[in-house]
């Protein structure tokens, strides 16, 4: 018989059965009815070709077929409830691989991810600099992407969808902003690569630059920029976003409360 085409279900009622002795009991275990026990035990015997119970004056009991294959039966459930085990140790898992822009991870991630460690000093954390790695490529629990939501993924939102205007000057243009309105439509004189970049090269007097309100309030608390221009609703944002699966795992559930709670 073909892996695909093995009868778990019908296996999985065969063992109740027998455990019990009793369709009803089998039925009340499996939260269905007797006949439908009934009927995954018929159908179970087509299959195999062989009679699995009989029923005499004392009750169910079990055929020499039906005994000969319920002790390698339960041994193999035994094997995929370790399998199962196996595969969902990841949510038990103490490591945390997060890819994030680098520029966020240095000015708003990397101190939570402390905070958290702190609290949780067994927690170890692999970084990724980046926002479009790949998951399964990169084996990612979690990542930090600056997008307008969370597409096919699960995610949530890290603060306001706002940027701010820092600096003076002629404009400062990024990935994230890469036309804003120089003086007479002329061409921004600074090109960077990221926000951080643009924050810097505001700070340090080269231009204006409009950045992610989450990056430039970090960046203001820590002092290394005095004054916060204006604040302008943005369609984009930095959203923390898994797979489903990842996004269900306790672990991740967990990171993820201390990030936005």
């Amino acid at each position: 018989m073909k892996r695909t085409h093995l009868p778990l279900n019908a296996l999985r009622v065969f063992d109740a059965a027998a455990r019990h002795l009793s369709f009803t009991r089998a039925a009340d275990e499996l939260a269905v009815t007797p006949a439908a026990v009934g009927q995954q035990i018929r159908a179970l015997e087509e299959v195999l070709g062989v009679v699995l119970f009989r029923r005499t004056t004392k009750g169910l009991e079990l055929t020499d077929e039906g005994t000969a294959g319920l002790e390698p039966l339960r041994s193999g459930f035994l094997q995929f409830e370790g399998a199962v085990q196996a595969m969902q140790a990841g949510q038990s898992s103490h490591v945390y691989t997060i890819a994030a822009p680098r520029d966020f991870l240095a000015v708003w991630l990397a101190p939570r991810l402390a905070v958290f460690r702190a609290e949780n000093p067994e927690v170890r954390f692999v970084l990724v600099d980046g926002e479009n790695v790949d998951f399964t490529e990169a084996n990612l629990d979690l990542a930090v992407r600056w997008t307008d939501g969370p597409g096919d993924l699960e995610g949530v939102a890290l603060g306001t969808t706002e940027r701010i205007t820092v600096g003076n000057g002629a404009w400062i243009s990024w990935p994230g902003d890469p036309e804003p309105q120089g003086e007479a439509g002329e061409e921004p004189p600074v090109h960077v690569g990221d926000a951080g970049l643009a924050l810097a090269s505001a700070a340090a007097g080269l231009g204006k630059a409009r950045v992610p309100a989450l990056l430039a309030r970090e960046w203001q608390a820590a002092g290394r920029i005095a004054e916060l221009g204006a604040v302008e609703e943005c369609r984009k944002g930095y959203w923390l976003v898994a797979p489903l699966p990842q996004w269900r795992q306790k672990k991740v559930k967990a990171l993820v409360a201390a990030l936005v709670g």
